[in-house]
């Protein structure tokens, strides 16, 4: 169990100054867009309009990153058994498995959007749908700061390699608009 080192003061500290500072009806709901219910759906729908569009590469990739979420997720949280803000006999909580999907499925679909969507809508839309999942999880207490961060810094190769394959992608797909 890893429960102590020069971050964890921070991190209770940060925790115990804002956790409940919106009103759990609003908080709950911001954890919400981390649900695989609500968040897999949009990069299900985003990877059927890449592979509408011929990439195939870039589908593949964004289904792989969702589905190595859980297997990168999960035994981290039973290595560290981290006891949540508000739930100290609890264990598992970091890292943030709502983070990493939302960040995977969300961020995963914008890039998929990316070749043939013009304007920086669903990369705001992405970011947005991310972050409001990790504020969300932490004003409500559900996880510690760094368990949020944790998973955001996780996904990032991940997602790395989704921009990769979409980009592999898009040059070979037909449908490519000009200019990219």
């Amino acid at each position: 169990m890893l429960v102590s080192g020069p971050l964890l003061a921070p991190d209770e500290a940060l925790s115990r100054a804002v956790v409940r500072g919106l009103p759990d009806s609003v908080t709950e709901r911001l954890s919400d867009l981390g649900n695989v219910q609500v968040a897999v759906p949009a990069l299900a729908l985003a990877t059927a309009y890449a592979l509408r569009r011929g990439n195939r590469t870039g589908a593949l990739a964004a289904g792989l990153a969702m589905a190595l979420v859980p297997a990168l997720v999960v035994p981290l949280k039973l290595w560290t058994a981290r006891p949540g803000p508000l739930e100290p006999w609890a264990a598992g909580y970091f890292p943030s498995g709502h983070t990493a999907t939302a960040a995977v499925a969300y961020l995963g679909a914008a890039l998929l959007l990316r070749p043939y969507v013009r304007g920086p809508w669903p990369a705001a839309a992405a970011v947005v749908l991310t972050g409001a999942t990790a504020v969300g999880l932490i004003l409500r207490g559900w996880h510690w700061p760094l368990d949020v961060l944790a998973s955001l810094l996780l996904c990032a190769p991940l997602l790395l390699g989704v921009a990769r394959a979409v980009r592999r992608g898009a040059r070979g797909g037909p449908g490519r608009p000009e200019g990219l």
